[in-house]
């Protein structure tokens, strides 16, 4: 193609964007699309992908999500609107691959995103160290990009500014007390089908200390269950709220023998009040906060799982959630021959130095 071709095809595609630009009429101008980006993080296993795939109207099987996974979701606000979108990304492994919070959560992606965290409410003995380390990876990664925007500024020579804090109104509950998360945080207990058959003291305890937890950080928390159409209704409310701006639910729930469903703000450390004990005396747990009262309490209950195992699962390799029979037998082959060639280079070492 010729160079005078080649432009005039640009030109004809720049024209064909402004007419189409102009016929959308006056009211459309000026009506950008709005970009924003949620992160998902949780429990190992937890129903993380089943519950996005439910949110984004996706008639997919799920399956185990691949270290981090990206995907996109498209919502128009009106009839002949532009359709807003929502950068997904999605966290696999539990844990064990916390590290790669940095790549969602980065100085572009900052302003316009939020967290979701999915804990398994089925499996309560991880629940508070797949929270607790979860929710400190996203906190230091939040620190790190803005200790890296502020010296960027100053190599500049500009003033350091400071990212802009979540604002909150002056009546909100414990506005003093709490500590909010960095970006719109919500907190779903998945797996309240089998939940629900747990003893009524056991779920007192998770449904108050994920309140606390909640209040604590200013999020949202609810409990859903991906057989339930209106536990899943709800939840969508609250995830559209996140991706893409819609109205969320007014429905407010605080009964522990029923899904807790709190939007941010709407309950306070009053309401929650005490951590539920029945035979530990909180003063002879040495607490050096609120929250680490509430943590010991929890695990005077719910005793962690062995972390041995967890950091023995750190190698996805070694991971049964990804096993793949005949991958996995010519890994196990190549193993025993790399084995075997170690000894025999070793032999041969020394054989040599015997010389």
């Amino acid at each position: 193609m010729s160079k005078i071709s080649s432009d005039t095809l640009w030109e004809q595609a720049a024209a064909e964007v402004h007419s189409r630009e102009a016929a959308g009429g006056e009211e459309d101008r000026g009506e950008a699309v709005s970009e924003r980006t949620v992160f998902l993080m949780g429990s190992k296993a937890g129903g993380k992908t089943a519950i996005l795939h439910r949110c984004l109207d996706r008639d997919e099987p799920s399956k185990p999500t691949l270290a981090l996974e990206y995907t996109f979701g498209r919502r128009a606000r009106g009839h002949s609107t532009p359709k807003d979108i929502a950068h997904l990304w999605e966290l696999g492994g539990g844990t064990s691959l916390s590290d790669l919070v940095q790549i969602p959560i980065s100085a572009v992606s900052i302003s316009s995103l939020s967290v979701i965290l999915i804990l398994d409410l089925s499996k309560p003995n991880a629940l508070w160290g797949t929270m607790e380390k979860l929710l400190q990876a996203a906190q230091n990664q939040f620190e790190k990009v803005s200790s890296q925007a502020q010296q960027a500024q100053k190599a500049k020579h500009q003033t350091p500014v400071q990212p802009a804090a979540r604002v909150f109104p002056k009546d909100y509950p414990d506005r003093e007390l709490i500590s909010p998360f960095p970006v719109p945080l919500l907190i779903i207990g998945s797996k309240y089908d089998i939940f629900q058959e747990f003893d009524s003291d056991k779920r007192k305890v998770v449904c108050k200390t994920l309140r606390f937890i909640a209040h604590y950080y200013a999020a949202s928390l609810i409990f859903t269950n991906i057989k339930s159409e209106s536990l899943m209704s709800k939840t969508k409310s609250f995830f559209s709220h996140l991706a893409f701006g819609m109205e969320r639910g007014k429905t407010v729930s605080c009964d522990s023998t029923k899904p807790l469903v709190i939007p941010a703000g709407s309950d306070s450390f009053s309401q929650i009040g005490s951590p539920h004990t029945t035979d530990v005396d909180i003063t002879s747990l040495h607490a050096k906060n609120p929250k680490d009262l509430w943590k010991k309490v929890y695990e005077r209950v719910f005793p962690p799982e062995n972390t041995s195992e967890q950091r023995e699962l750190r190698d996805p390799a070694k991971d049964p959630q990804y096993s793949e029979l005949q991958i996995d037998a010519m890994r196990a082959q190549k193993d025993q021959e790399l084995e075997q060639y170690k000894r025999n280079a070793s032999q041969s070492w020394k054989g040599l130095e015997l010389t």
